[in-house]
């Protein structure tokens, strides 16, 4: 039991000294051990899956004219401004190419406003749409003509943008709507067929991002960034964009043969997403209208989700209208609930979604009437400690019985340190007569370990916790504390807490017993202060718990004594 026991925990102490190189790696600039350099991602040119690939202006805008050919389409970027984001839509194919949060900061510069769609350096994240089905039709790459109105929210709380574009004798008209305090932006498409001939096209929408790792993310404090989607049948679905680069190898190498996507791929509902850590970005499309869900690779190191829907067959002169939302803003359950089912989903609690759910559920209410969500986590890990009180009391009669008979052990130890077989059967022997439960200390530990973890990913997940203050010098649960006070207070009441507990016989795990606070401190440097704050608060209220039960056994453990 002691040589497992002392192999864990040199486990978990090697491990730490990885982490923390890793974590010194990230800090100073340096790529983490654990994720491939960041490529930066090209323009995109290639045609890919029958749909066309973005384009940026400097390949259509800025192109010259050859005599004797058309001059080229010299494009537009409107702004719309509303009270919760400024979008730039460029009339080059109609797409948006840079979304800010007017509400957010960056969370790398905090001068800057949160950014969602951009094309900037090596970073790509656009919303397309266009048609298909037929050679020239009005796609992401055709230049669209802006009709004038009001760039501002005006006194009935909406903005307009309307773009049409005429080719092969098939009109697109791109409605864009926003409204006061509202992430969703309606995006309406209207179809007409100006030609002499029937024409059936199809609507592709599609969100196109760039493969590169989230900047930010780190061992201690993941964040996950790339494509997700949700259907009725098949629920909610998370890919990746690694995911999607071996889909697009595998076609390649096998163009002869069908390939399955590992994701749903027909529907007549749900929608299609780019997830990120506090963010998303979702395609609504029209609701109870077949449509293809795809992914697909549009250039190196650049990937797009989407879907197509068939429009049905055009007479001439005749118009078809589809309406989709495009929701781009923070993962706020209550108001992604709103805009489509299952889209609060995206706030990713892990595999224990189903306690984390509930936890976050109690802790809005004691937010509600706290109004701080640094009290809030406090507040909530003494609710915690308190519905695990029996168990905990267990623990520390378990604790207080095993250091009264250490002595006992040690000496049956040295007595049969030649014969592991004999000194087992002592120790049961010696387990048996004292009534101790040798799991006893550990076993509400691990029934509490699920709770400790969802919570983890609660305040890991909420959107609502970034930028927000506690206290003093903590101005955001979800950045590490810059002047680690929260890491030493944790420090000195695990020191506490060890000391209180039985000491082990073994001189050597004795000594590495003491050195983990020190290692699990230096690691929370690195985590966002919330959970430092839950650790340190969970600490201090166990040293209490266990003072009282210590004092309350003191009888029962002199006469075991």
């Amino acid at each position: 039991m002691d040589i497992n026991k002392r192999t864990i925990l040199w486990i978990v102490f090697a491990v730490s000294l990885v982490a923390l190189w890793n974590e010194w790696m990230i800090s100073s600039g340096k790529p983490s051990m654990f994720s491939p350099a960041q490529t930066t991602a090209a323009k995109p040119a290639a045609t890919a899956n029958g749909l066309p690939a973005p384009v940026g202006n400097a390949t259509v805008a800025g192109a010259a004219a050859v005599p004797g050919t058309a001059a080229p389409f010299k494009s537009e970027v409107v702004t719309v401004t509303t009270d919760v984001f400024k979008v730039d839509i460029d009339s080059l194919g109609g797409q948006i190419k840079r979304l800010e949060l007017l509400k957010f900061k960056d969370n790398i510069d905090p001068t800057r406003n949160q950014q969602l769609f951009q094309q900037a350096g090596n970073r790509v994240y656009l919303a397309q749409t266009g048609l298909v089905g037929a050679a020239g039709l009005p796609n992401h790459n055709t230049g669209f003509t802006v009709r004038p109105g009001p760039r501002t929210l005006d006194a009935s709380g909406q903005v307009q943008v309307v773009m049409d574009a005429e080719q092969n004798g098939v009109k697109l008209t791109k409605t864009f709507t926003f409204k006061r305090g509202d992430y969703t932006i309606d995006v309406r498409h209207d179809v007409t067929n100006t030609g002499a001939a029937p024409v059936k096209p199809e609507l592709y929408m599609q969100l196109v991002h760039d493969g590169n790792k989230p900047e930010g993310s780190s061992w201690f404090n993941p964040s996950f960034t790339g494509p997700t989607l949700y259907t009725d049948a098949d629920k909610y679905k998370k890919l990746s964009f690694e995911k999607v680069e071996k889909e697009d190898v595998a076609q390649k190498e096998n163009p002869g043969k069908t390939h399955i996507p590992d994701h749903p791929t027909k529907a007549d509902n749900g929608w299609v997403a780019i997830s990120q850590h506090f963010f998303v970005s979702a395609l609504v499309p029209q609701d109870k209208l077949a449509r293809d869900i795809f992914t697909r690779k549009v250039d190196t190191n650049t990937y797009a989700i989407g879907v197509v829907q068939p429009l049905g067959t055009l007479a001439p002169g005749a118009t078809v209208s589809n309406n989709a939302k495009l929701f781009s803003g923070p993962q706020d359950e209550q108001a992604l609930e709103k805009v489509s089912p299952g889209l609060p989903l995206v706030k990713d609690y892990g595999m224990l979604t189903i306690v984390a759910k509930p936890m976050y559920w109690v802790m809005e209410k004691i937010h509600a009437a706290l109004g701080n969500w640094g009290w809030t986590i406090i507040a909530f890990t003494i609710l915690i400690k308190l519905i695990f009180f029996p168990l905990s009391a267990a623990s520390y009669r378990s604790m207080a019985r095993m250091k009264v008979v250490t002595p006992k052990m040690t000496a049956i130890r040295e007595r049969h340190k030649g014969d592991p077989q004999k000194m087992n059967q002592a120790m049961m022997e010696l387990y048996k007569t004292e009534k101790i439960n040798p799991l006893g200390g550990c076993l509400p530990i691990v029934v509490q370990m699920p709770v400790f973890i969802a919570l983890y990913w609660v305040l890991n997940a909420s959107v609502e916790m970034r930028g927000a203050p506690w206290i003093l010098w903590i101005d955001d649960l979800t950045k590490p504390d810059p002047f680690f006070i929260l890491p030493v207070l944790y420090a000195i009441s695990m020191f506490v807490t060890m000391k209180l507990n039985p000491q082990p016989a073994d001189p050597a795990q004795a000594k590495m017993m003491l050195f983990m606070p020190l290692a699990f401190s230096v690691m929370f440097l690195f985590f966002p202060s919330g959970l430092v704050l839950y650790w340190v608060v969970n600490n201090l209220f166990s040293i209490a718990q266990q003072w009282v039960i210590t004092k309350k056994l003191a009888p029962d453990v002199k006469m075991l004594s």
